[in-house]
């Protein structure tokens, strides 16, 4: 049973910066697709990033891209994410999430993550 925990959160100025890690145990990591949700007040859980296997693709929602970038890290079982430019639109419960396959256009959909970690707040004051 794969078991996801998230840290980093915590409160950020406009414009700067933060990073968000999630180390992963009980799985292999390299057979998880990595993603990154988020949920803010009054709003519906949104997809954020996703990397692939290894070195594979990435993916961004539209909102962050060119600001937020995903990656993971084999040796350490653990996936990042690197937050820059941030604005109190950022401001939101982070979850990490696992799946073991998804499709392009799938893998911004939470539904094809099985695995969830319980998340971590941001809060970016202007």
């Amino acid at each position: 049973q794969v078991h996801l925990v998230e840290s980093g959160g915590g409160l950020g100025q406009a414009g700067g910066s933060l990073r968000l890690s999630c180390a992963v145990s009980g799985g292999t990591f390299s057979n998880y697709i990595m993603g990154w949700f988020r949920r803010s007040p009054g709003k519906e859980r949104e997809f954020v990033a996703a990397v692939t296997w290894g070195s594979g693709p990435t993916y961004y929602a539209d909102s962050v891209k060119g600001r937020f970038t995903i990656s993971r890290d084999s040796a350490k079982n653990t996936v990042y994410l690197q937050m820059n430019s941030l604005n109190p639109e950022d401001t939101a419960v982070y979850y990490c999430a696992a799946a073991t396959y998804c499709s392009p256009y799938r893998c911004s959909q939470a539904s094809s993550y099985n695995t969830w970690g319980q998340g971590t707040q941001v809060t970016v004051s202007s």
